[in-house]
């Protein structure tokens, strides 16, 4: 599952690749709860095992992408 983050005053989003097995729900319910106040940070950990934090005060946007290989390599 891919997910894109953006924060406030940087031009830049946060890009990760979450485990293929993650769930859906959870990861909206972590969004949900930082974006409306009951949590102070939002936490990942991708699919390499890095662990990203950001505060959530300076989430300007969540996408989270389809599940799946939504682009598999070769002719289909």
């Amino acid at each position: 599952m891919d997910i894109r983050i953006g924060v406030t005053d940087n031009p830049r989003e946060i890009n990760l690749d979450l485990a293929a097995d993650t769930n859906r729900e959870e990861v909206k319910a972590s969004v949900r709860a930082a974006v409306d106040g009951s949590s102070d940070a939002l936490w990942f950990t991708d699919d390499k095992g890095r662990e990203v934090v950001v505060p959530s005060s300076r989430i300007a946007y969540v996408e989270i992408g389809p599940d799946g290989d939504n682009n598999p390599i070769g002719f289909g």
